[in-house]
């Protein structure tokens, strides 16, 4: 991971902090991706998902440096989302990148090529984690 990726993932995350409808906006694509992933979110809280998602890019970015508070935490969320929790089959993190991917192009004014794929940089190494706990 290049500390380039990393300052373009954290300034392009706290602009997207900053745009009130960024994480709604990522949601509404989510849940429109598929039944089957509106099906995950029918009895969520919304309001804490929302605190829940962006600490969780915070931590992951946190993983990717190999902080032991991220991995920790990644560690925490990839058994809540395992087969014997949630559920979340590994498919499914793809299309998880792929939504928040869109919604950072659609809610950060500043967003190019290497943006984006500085958040796949950072966020795929998670997402492995996540599907090889399933």
């Amino acid at each position: 991971m290049t500390e380039d990726a990393l300052m373009h993932f954290n300034d392009s995350l706290e602009r997207c902090r900053d745009n009130p409808g960024f994480v709604e906006h990522f949601y509404d694509l989510l849940m429109a991706s598929s039944e089957e992933v509106a099906s995950k979110f029918s009895a969520t809280d919304f309001r804490r998902q929302k605190r829940v998602l962006m600490a969780s890019l915070y931590c992951l970015m946190l993983a990717t440096e190999g902080h032991p508070e991220g991995e920790a935490h990644l560690r925490r969320i990839a058994e809540v989302h395992d087969r014997h929790h949630r559920d979340i089959r590994p498919g499914l993190y793809d299309r998880w990148l792929e939504c928040l991917v869109q919604a950072v192009r659609d809610c950060d004014s500043r967003v190019t090529p290497e943006v984006e794929q500085a958040w796949r940089s950072v966020l795929l190494p998670g997402i492995e984690v996540m599907k090889a706990a399933y």
